[in-house]
This record gives C-alpha cells, structure tokens and sequence, in this order.
C-alpha cells in the first residue's frame, strides 16, 4: 500500500513538472491546479517538495514557478547521453567531411551554451573543446541564435541576467546594441560570431527547429580568418541547415 502511494506522489510530482516545462515563461500555482484537475492543496504540497529538491523555482517577482537548475542540468545529460548520440555524430562528422572545420551541436544552459557534441577538423590549428563545456551567450554564434529565438518575455529576462564581459575587442558589450544585433539574427535565422570569443576565430550556427516557432539546439561551424573568412563561412550556410534538418529528427 506504502509503496502504491508513494509511486502516485511521484507520478503527480513529474506530471507537475511537465505542466510547468511546457510553459515557456513558467507559471502560476493556478495554472498548474487547473491543468492536474488536483486540490490546491495537493499541489501546493508537491511545489513545495520539487521546491525544496531545487527542481522548482520561483521567479524573483514569487508568482511564476519555472523549473529549477537541477532539472536544466538532468536535460542536458540526458541530451548529451542519449540513444541519438551516435547519429547526431555521424551528422556533424559528415559536416567537418563536408566543410573541413570544426562542427558542433549546441543548447541553451541557463546564461551559457553547453556543447552536445562536438567534431574536430583535422588542421593542427584547432580549438579543443569536449562535449559538455560550457561557452558564453552573448559572445557566440549559437548563443546569439538560441537567445535571438526565445520568446520576447523569456529573452528579456535571460538578456538581463548576462555579464556581457569582453572577451575580445569585437565582443559586444552593451546591452542596447546585444539587443540589436539578437533582432537582426533572429530575421535571418543565422548566428555569426565576428571574433567576438576568441581572437582570429569565426563562426556561424543554424536553429534546429522543433517547430516552427521553437528551436532546441544549433548546428554551428567555426575556422580560423586565415583558413576561411566570414564571407566564406557564410557560404557553408546551406550546407549548416541540411544538417539541421537532420538533427531535428534525432530529437523527435
């Protein structure tokens, strides 16, 4: 009997979970009653739980619940680790073939981008990066496209809680002209890192759709300028969204 409601309160605390990820902007205690079809009470009992386990939080505002760090890192595990893993490899394999510079899988990880998967070019001059390093927002390409493409509430929020630190003397740094240069990504659908990380280093990145409205990863390339200029990175632009596509289906 013991073992019957425990499993219940556990099914009810991940159904919660589940109502509050599929808002994207968090939501209220209200909302998370009215979507269970649970007493208030309930619910409010099982928030506190996934509260105090750092599974929930609440915005700073109090009113909104949003899913916690815990549960953002137990995502990016799970992408990292899963069956799909071999597949989205041999994509980006199968891109550096193509192009012949380093390819990457990347998402979004709290004011970061977290690498997914990540293939080296064969040129002695590379930057070494293993799958789950962490790189900023503002300074790169899929950082600039996965903020550019969140929802205008969300993207506010998270624009706010960045350092903006330089990294280089291209980085930008000011959060007007950040502002700017996401609403410019976000109308061609293509990130573009001018130098802006690391000195000398360029690249470019493309959503992976979910739909057509949400993106769950980028696709991203990135030379050195004396082995291929911006303009040449650009070209492989094509290319980089047949990749995408591909990627798409790994994450059903």
């Amino acid at each position: 009997m013991q073992s019957n409601q425990s499993n219940a309160a556990a099914v009810r605390a991940f159904r919660v979970l589940e109502v509050v990820a599929a808002h994207t902007d968090g939501c209220t205690l209200a909302e998370v009653v009215e979507a269970l079809a649970l007493p208030k009470q309930t619910v409010h009992r099982l928030v506190g739980q996934l509260q105090s386990a750092g599974l929930l939080t609440r915005e700073p505002a109090g009113r909104r619940l949003q899913l916690g760090v815990r549960i953002e890192r137990l995502a990016i595990d799970a992408l990292m680790n899963a069956p799909a893993r071999q597949q989205r490899r041999a994509i980006l394999q199968r891109l550096v073939d193509t192009i012949g510079e380093t390819c990457n899988l990347t998402a979004l990880a709290g004011t970061d981008v977290v690498y997914l998967d990540r293939v080296e070019t064969s040129w002695p001059l590379r930057m070494m990066l293993a799958p789950g390093s962490h790189v900023p927002l503002h300074a790169t390409s899929s950082g600039k496209l996965l903020l550019s493409l969140l929802p205008k509430l969300q993207r506010e929020r998270l624009l706010a809680q960045l350092s903006l630190r330089g990294y280089t003397g291209t980085t930008i740094v000011d959060r007007e002209a950040l502002a700017r240069e996401l609403a410019e990504t976000r109308r061609r659908r293509v990130g573009i890192n001018r130098s802006e990380h690391l000195r000398g280093l360029n690249a470019i990145a493309v959503p992976v759709m979910l739909d057509r409205q949400r993106a769950c990863a980028a696709v991203a390339v990135q030379a050195p300028e004396g082995r291929m200029t911006l303009d040449e990175l650009l070209g492989q632009v094509p290319r980089l969204r047949e990749a995408a596509e591909a990627m798409r289906a790994t994450f059903g």
